[in-house]
Order: C-alpha cells, then structure tokens, then sequence
C-alpha cells in the first residue's frame, strides 16, 4: 500500500455516488468486463469486474486557458448521440463561446479498458480530465498517485489507472473538497497544486494533457502493474480497432432479435424497441451470463454512498425482463437467465430478496412474488418447447419453489414495492399463475401437480375475501361498488385494519383505503377478465386517485400517500419523502388499455417522453413545478434511478401485447382455467395463517399444516370426538380432509398434536353450514 500523503484535508468530504440521471450506458460483448454509464455529458460510473461493481464515480473535464477557466459537466451544454439506436457508442459535443469538446467512449471488447476519444477546440486552451476513483465500490480508503506514465489509484486489491495518448504534463493527487483539482481550479483559476500523491479517503485524481486531442485509456487489474498494462496496451492496440469492434459486435448480436415485425412499426416505435432491447443486454454481466442487474445506477446517488444502489439483481426485476427478451426471440439470453436463477435458488426453494451478480447476498427480505416468478418463466419456456436439457433442473427449481409458496403463502413479508408484509393481488396472482403453471405445463409430478392446482383453485376463489371490499367511502364518493386494494396486512377482511406506510415515518392509512395497481395483474395473468366490474370500478378510481394527465401523456403513482421520492421542496429521498410517478405504470395501465380492446397510444407516449436523451427510462419522474436549481423539472426524470431495467421491459412488452394481442406473460391454461371459464374449487384448504370461520358450502374440507400432525376434532362443541392421522397432500403439505357432507353439525372444532412439537395449545372452530 502506498504511504500517507501530506496533501492537506484528509480524508476528504463524505463521499457520495453521481445522480442517477443517465444519458445513457453502454458496455462491448466481447470477453471484457466494462461498464460505463453517461450522466451530464461526462462518464459516470465505471462497473468492473462485473455490473455490481461500481468502481469510480466519475472521469469529467476542466477546460481552461489563461483567463478562463469551466468544468463541463457544470456548463452543461452538450448533444449526445450514437450511430444508431441498437449500438451504445456515445458521441457528446460540449459547446461553449469559448470552446467546443468533443468525447466519444468504448469498451475495449478485448481489455478490461474504456477509451474516451477526446478533440478540444478553442485558442489557447488546455483539458484537464479529472478522476474520481471510489474502487471497490466505496469512495472512502482510496489511494491515489501521479507517475510518470498516467494516474493511478488503488483500494484494497482493486486498481485503475488513467493514460493518455500523448501524456501528461503534470498531474495532482488531493482529498475532494479540500486538495482536488477542482478545488484548485476555484480557487486559483488556473492548475497550480501538483501533490504526488493522496489518500487514504475520498480522493480524486488530475492531471493536464499535453495534445488537444487524443485519446485516454482507463485500465482495471487487481495489481498497479496490470492495470498500467491494460491501459497502454489500448492504447497501443488503436481506438479505431476497438471502435470497429465494439460496433461489430453490437450489430452482430441484434440480428438474433426476433421482434413480431419491427420493421412494421412506427420509426419512433421501433427506435425505443431496439434502444431498449440495448438496455437490457447492457445489464447482463459477463462472467455470470444471465446475471441482469436492475440499474447501473444508484438512486439519489449524489446525496449518499450506498454500496448496493440498483446495480443489483433482483429475481423480480429479472424475470420481468427476461419475459421482454422472450418477446424479442432471445431464447439464449433467457435460457441463461433461467440457469442463473437456478443456481442462486435457496435450499428451501425461495429467492433472496436482491444479490451482486455473483449470488452474495444484499438484501435478506422475502417476496413470494420473487419465488412464484421464476416458475412462471420456466413454465412459459416449456409450454414453447424452449427448456430442452434444462428441463430437470427447470423442474426440480419449480417443485421448490412452489413447495415454499405452499408452506407460506398466500401472504407474502414483502410485497412487490419490498414494504409490506400481507396478502396483495400483485403476488397472489403471481403464485395462482405459477401454481398452475407448475402443474399443467409438466413442471410437477404427482401428487404435486394435483395439490398445486387445488391449491390455486381455492386461493382464486377467496382471493376477492382478502383484497377486495365493497361501499367504503371512497367506493360512494366516486360512485362504484367496490375496489380491489393494494395490500391487506390482516388474513381477515380488508374492511379492516391499517397499513404502515414505509416511507412516511411509520404513517398508517386505513386498509381500505390504500389504492394500487396491483390488480392489474389479475387480467394480464389471465384470473380476472377485462370486463369484470370489479376490476372495471377499481380502474376508475386509480384513474382518479392515482393518475396525473401531464402535457405528454398520463402516468401512474404507486400507490396513495407513498413515500418514496424527493421531498416536496426536492431534497433526495432520505428514508422519507413524496412518492413521485412511474412510467412504468403507465405501461401496466396499457396493457389494461388493451385488454379492453382500446388503444395503448396515450400510455406508449408518456412512457417514450420520460426518456432521457439517450433513451434511459428512468423509475420516477417529477411531478411539480420546475425546481432548476435541483435539476427537477416537470415530467422528466427525477434522481431515482435510470435506466430502470423493468421499464425498459415493459415497453417492449406493451408494444408487443400491441402486436399480438396477447401479454407474453399469460398462459393459456392459467386464462382457460379462470378468466374464460372459471374453476369451482372442489376443496376448502385451511391454515392457520389464514384461518377462516365458515367452510364454504359444497366444498370438501382440507386441513393443513407444513408437517405431519394428528387431528384432534369433535363437531358442536366437542362432541363425538375423533382423531386422524394426516396423510401427505403435495409440496410437502401435510393435511386430513374432511367430508363436510358427512359431518352433521353445525360447527366443527379442532386442535391438531404435531409430531415433532406435540398440541399446537390451540383450539379452533369452524362454521360447517354457512347461511
């Protein structure tokens, strides 16, 4: 390790990562593992060795003569452009009265390299790049140093180091805030410090470039001297041959995409569609194929250092992607994202909340959505003949996953938006669908297949008793019966009870009260149909409540009184703040659209028109007044991340449900058995965790636990009293099922003794006849 540094202000401000507000991102498809991400007309975050390693914060540029002095990225005055929509080559033009810059970026395919090809005009001027190095994915214990070939820094066994074309003709080393070059900069006018070295902290590096045009090269290794090498051997090697390569590449892959008739499409439309398909690929990482993180970017990031950000994977986020890819006719990407979920599944079957790319884990929380996802994929790929050699694996991870939705569902601890724990369409209608996925696209064996579909029946049917209510207030105000709602915390009646909000300080809100659009997915999964008053009433009043009509088109909020965005006078999220809107919505809303046969235009524009210049969706955009000042301005994105690789997907997605008719995401012997021709359940499935008080009339009576037990049960208050061994029921369930017909009480009570625990302590007792 280097040696401390005299340079003043150690260890420098509190480091932070640059806003997620990305202009685009780019990586090669060779072997290399770069990736690199554009925000403001700069390079932003540099990702080695694989998408989850963020590993500076950003390289910018100090233009500067005699009497004048300007950072680009503050000017902020640029034009981007690539050569095509479906290539990630970034062109920028920084144009000033007093100079004009122009960049161009690649990664090396064959190096561990990115090149920025650079051309200043103006008289008398010099550029000046400056380095932020935050290696290893903290900006904190960095370590830096001027040689006489290039700027280096280092961070435990992690190293970059800057060349250039032509050299330096000198450079500086200091503690951001307080030695750095831009410091120097504003305070001089000019580069007048020179520190050899910096560190350790938070550092940035500097250095004064003796051509005007040229080209740099930053190199990544785990030793000072590979990453030396690396960066001179691009530099050697050419950019022209990198370019040609890195274009070669790109172009090579897009003609495996196999969009239903591309070329028939708007150009607009048709431009999103490969930008997007571009996006998606950009995420993958290179070592571990069908690792697709959700964002190259950290939200709010240039008010905090999160180590995670968004470039992290989410099975969610994954799957929602990988269903985009499918559309595309990608079958090898998704192929390798199903193998990838396959291998970082759990032993108990279910999912980690979030991972690196590599499987270690970030988050810890659960989502039965996360674990019912996946099986939905599988299922997709089998129905379309698509599993081949993976079929075993692809089986044995469904009959895992589903065994884990069976011993735990139908409430989830996390929802979809990774806040609440309770029963919520959303998930619900994930794990009905894997259910029978599971079951009837040969996933499952018996007698799990048969037990999975009961299952799916009897949660189907009592799906409305736990997340649809009838003649709240807000139901009579805006004049329909009833609405599904976001999420019932409770297993008894969503009528009741309250829901915590998050992200508001631990506000609550009256169960019946929360509004989502959850419940869409009821009849893109095929449960519910369009027409079905219930979802028909419920669409009104998200179309109220949760909707803004801004000049481009309408978009969606998550949910009322959300938490998660900027603060009303556009501070960063800090654990608080105004839920902001989502494009991505705006895509769910239009599959609705279309389900009903309308036109999805409207939400395809709006979503088209959050896009930054580079054609990045972002998660959020502003929803106020401009706040110039915060880089806020109505309509455009906010500073949560983008790209977001979800919305990107539901673009595609959308645009082909418009092609087809059909969302990619919807079996048809999921819409068969509910939507077009609903399954009366023949068994009534009886839990503790969602424990009922009448049976239901003309259904058998299946009482259930995770383990075997015996059954201790009498009928109107305990009389003729009978035991009964369980018997096992599939995925793992144990349970007695009982002959409501046959039992001539009124009501039934039960206790259960469990063979490893003994009696559970606990009597229950259940209506048989229900008026």
């Amino acid at each position: 390790m280097m040696p401390h540094t005299d340079a003043p202000g150690t260890p420098g401000i509190p480091a932070t990562w640059t806003s997620s507000a990305k202009d685009m991102v780019g990586t090669s498809l060779g072997h290399a593992r770069v990736w690199f991400t554009v925000g403001h007309g700069i390079l932003n975050e540099v990702y080695w060795p694989s998408c989850s390693m963020p590993q500076i914060r950003d390289l910018g540029f100090i233009v500067a003569g005699e009497d004048f002095w300007a950072e680009v990225k503050r000017v902020n005055h640029y034009a981007l452009s690539t050569p095509s929509p479906d290539v990630p080559l970034p062109h920028i033009v920084h144009q000033h009265e007093r100079y004009c810059l122009e960049l161009e970026m690649v990664a090396d395919p064959v190096r561990d390299v990115l090149l920025i090809r650079y051309q200043l005009a103006g008289e008398g001027l010099r550029l000046f790049p400056l380095l932020a190095p935050h290696l290893a994915g903290e900006g904190g214990g960095n370590l830096g140093r001027v040689t006489d070939s290039g700027l280096l820094a280092e961070n435990a066994d992690q190293f970059v180091f800057l060349a250039a074309e032509g050299g330096f003709a000198r450079g500086s080393a200091g503690y951001v805030g307080c030695s750095d070059g831009w410091q120097d900069f504003s305070q001089h006018g000019q580069m007048t410090w020179q520190h050899p070295q910096a560190g350790p902290g938070n550092i940035a590096l500097m250095g004064e470039l003796n051509q005007q045009s040229g080209v740099l090269a930053l190199g990544f290794a785990n030793t000072a001297e590979g990453a030396r090498t690396l960066a001179r051997c691009a530099l050697v090697g050419g950019y022209a041959q990198a370019r040609e390569r890195y274009i070669r590449g790109w172009t090579e892959w897009h003609q495996h995409v196999s969009f239903p008739a591309l070329e028939t499409l708007p150009p607009r439309l048709a431009d999103a569609v490969k930008t997007s398909i571009t996006v998606l690929k950009t995420h993958e990482g290179r070592t571990f194929p069908g690792a697709l993180v959700a964002s190259l970017s950290t939200p709010w990031g240039d008010a905090h250092q999160d180590p995670g950000g968004y470039h992290l994977v989410w099975p969610r986020d994954s799957v929602e992607v990988g269903f985009a890819l499918l559309a595309c006719g990608l079958t090898h990407e998704v192929q390798a994202l199903l193998a990838y979920l396959i291998a970082i599944q759990q032993p108990d079957g279910h999912w980690l909340q979030n991972n690196y790319s590599d499987g270690r884990p970030y988050w810890k929380g659960i989502q039965l959505d996360e674990v019912a996802l996946p099986v939905l994929l599988a299922a997709t790929l089998q129905q379309q003949g698509l599993l081949g050699e993976m079929q075993p694996a692809a089986s044995k991870m469904a009959q895992n996953a589903l065994r884990f939705i069976a011993r735990n569902g139908p409430a989830s601890p996390q929802d979809r938006w990774e806040e609440n724990a309770g029963i919520n369409p959303f998930t619900l209608a994930v794990s009905i669908a894997a259910l029978v996925g599971g079951a009837e696209c040969g996933l499952l064996d018996e007698p799990d297949r048969q037990y999975a579909l009961s299952l799916a029946d009897d949660w189907n049917a009592r799906l409305e008793s736990w997340v649809y209510v009838q003649e709240t207030d807000i139901d009579r105000e805006h004049r329909v019966s009833g609405h599904y709602v976001r999420i019932n915390p409770g297993y008894h009646s969503a009528r009741y009870g309250e829901v915590m909000l998050r992200n508001r300080h631990e506000e609550t809100i009256k169960t019946r009260a929360l509004l989502g659009m959850e419940y869409l997915t009821l009849v893109r999964l095929g449960l519910r149909k369009a027409s079905d008053k219930r979802i028909r009433d419920t669409t009104k009043l998200v179309d109220k409540l949760l909707c803004v009509k801004l000049e481009a088109g309408p978009y969606y909020y998550r949910y009322n009184e959300d938490g998660y965005g900027e603060h009303h006078d556009g501070r960063a999220f800090d654990g608080s703040g105004i839920g902001r809107l989502w494009p991505l919505l705006s895509g769910e809303r239009g599959h609705y659209a279309l389900a009903c046969g309308q036109s999805a235009k409207a939400y395809l524009e709006a979503m088209l028109a959050s896009a930054s210049g580079g054609g990045m969706l972002p998660e959020q955009i502003w929803d106020q007044d401009d706040i110039p000042a915060r880089g806020l301005f109505k309509g455009r994105p906010s500073g949560s991340a983008m790209p977001l690789i979800w919305a990107h997907a539901e673009l595609i997605k959308l645009i082909w449900t418009q092609k087809t008719g059909k969302p990619i995401e919807q079996l048809p012997c999921v819409a068969a058995r509910y939507a077009d021709n609903p399954t009366t359940p023949a068994v009534f499935h009886w839990r503790d965790s969602v424990r009922s008080e009448a049976l239901p009339r003309g259904r058998a009576l299946w009482i259930e636990a995770s383990e075997p037990f015996l059954l201790h049960f009498g009928l109107d208050g305990w009389q003729d009293v009978q035991e009964k061994p369980s018997q096992p029921a599939g995925l793992g369930m144990h349970g007695v099922q009982l002959d409501a017909a046959a039992l001539t009480g009124a009501t039934l009570q039960f206790t259960r003794r469990f063979d490893t625990r003994g009696w559970e302590g606990q009597n229950w007792s259940l209506d048989l006849h229900p008026a």
